[in-house]
């Protein structure tokens, strides 16, 4: 018996148990592409590359930033400690406990998405929109990998709900969910997000002296393994003297880049063994995944290369006034601190939010790279510029796409 006539048979009744069969329906149009398309006739072309299969290419583009944002938890908790601080160092340690962090983020965010779309899905009698199959891989990489889960949970609903379902579903929301979830998480529990402390896993306060919190997985499943097998475990530590979680915005605020490159070398900063977000440190992972949206057509070229444009134009002019320290940052550097490569691959280029129309796409990148700029460097209060930017930009696609069209429309009548 092949796949297909097992997934038939277990299929359940669409009105005796509507819930399952919708949870049904959604694994089985995963695994299989519909069999209904448009006609092979006339102008449409027949291509099995549907949503789920567009969104799948997606989450494929941020496997290497699972991996990397993973270890890269594991790496700088060893960090504080002073323990391990090579980065090839207790290479499986390192990503065990990356994973054990990463993970509850991982499975919270999509049982909460997934389940609030498979209800509504239900509740209107049609099949699961497979939107935030990309939701709901991004959530976990722009959130601190010490965020507490009950917080997660309520902003992935917030996000999902408010963002989303009250829109239409996919396709309808104006807003990025991903980044409507983290803005949710920013105003609402600021402290969970924000400051220098978030960014480290592992320690109730991040002072020197503060005790390693390890939890139930790790001492009493974890290591009575690894001490079955022979290999080191995880042992209580404490945060190690003179130890400064501060990321790298975080020191270009209090001193320039002078401040950062005290701490942090540009190869640290570009290869993403530094704190901050758990998807946004590897720059050349991040291009990778970028380049590969880019070939298979999921993303907007336009979209990245003008968001790029516009930062460093806005850069170099604020390099030029010179205010205050974040400022004098070279602007080639700013593109060494931050998650500017994570916003334009993965964010801005969300074809659902941005920008329709090829004009309208330049205007809408430039404007992202231009404001995001100004608010990471002028204003302190926030962290990062880009999730500010990029839905004051969602907000106002449809318009840009409005005028777009209309002058067109106008040039083409005076023509007639």
């Amino acid at each position: 018996m092949g796949l297909l006539d097992i997934f038939k048979k277990i299929e359940p009744d669409k009105k005796k148990s509507p819930i399952l069969h919708t949870l049904f329906d959604a694994v089985f149009t995963f695994a299989y592409s519909p069999n209904t398309v448009t006609s092979g006739k006339g102008v449409h072309v027949r291509d099995g590359m549907d949503l789920k299969r567009q969104m799948i290419h997606v989450v494929l583009a941020l496997g290497g930033l699972f991996l990397f944002g993973a270890y890269n938890i594991g790496h700088q908790h060893f960090i504080a400690q002073g323990n391990y601080t090579g980065f090839l160092e207790a290479v499986g340690l390192k990503l065990i406990y990356g994973l054990v962090k990463l993970l509850p983020l991982f499975i919270v965010a999509n049982v909460v998405g997934l389940g609030i779309e498979i209800i509504t899905a239900a509740r209107k009698g049609h099949a699961v929109e497979e939107g935030f199959i990309v939701s709901g891989a991004l959530i976990p990489l722009i959130m601190p990998p010490d965020l507490p889960l009950w917080i997660l949970a309520v902003a992935v609903a917030f996000a999902v709900i408010i963002g989303k379902e009250a829109f239409g579903g996919t396709g309808m929301n104006i807003w990025n969910i991903a980044l409507l979830a983290r803005v949710f998480v920013f105003f609402a529990y600021p402290t969970t997000i924000a400051g220098d402390e978030v960014w480290v896993a592992g320690y109730e306060k991040l002072a020197e002296g503060a005790a390693t919190e390890y939890g139930f997985m790790i001492t009493s499943v974890i290591n009575p393994i690894l001490e079955a097998i022979g290999s080191i475990s995880f042992t209580p530590a404490v945060v190690a003297d003179g130890f400064t979680g501060a990321t790298p915005l975080s020191l270009a605020y209090q001193g320039g880049w002078d401040a950062v490159t005290q701490h942090y070398s540009t190869a640290q900063m570009f290869w993403g063994s530094i704190p901050g977000s758990i998807g946004e440190t590897s720059k050349p992972l991040i291009v990778l995944g970028a380049l590969f949206l880019l070939i298979t057509g999921i993303a907007s070229w336009r979209i990245m290369l003008s968001m790029t444009i516009g930062a460093i134009v806005m850069a170099m002019i604020l390099n030029a006034w010179g205010a205050s320290p974040m400022m004098t940052v070279p602007w080639m550097y700013q593109f060494y601190m931050g998650s500017f490569f994570f916003a334009m691959a993965f964010m801005a280029t969300d074809p659902v939010t941005a920008s329709g129309t090829n004009t309208g796409k330049w205007i809408y990148g430039i404007t992202i790279g231009a404001i995001g700029m100004i608010i990471r460097t002028i204003n302190p209060a926030y962290p990062e510029g880009w999730m500010l930017a990029i839905l004051f930009a969602n907000t106002f696609a449809p318009l840009i796409d409005h005028y777009v069209l209309q002058a067109n429309i106008t040039k083409r009548l005076k023509r007639a």
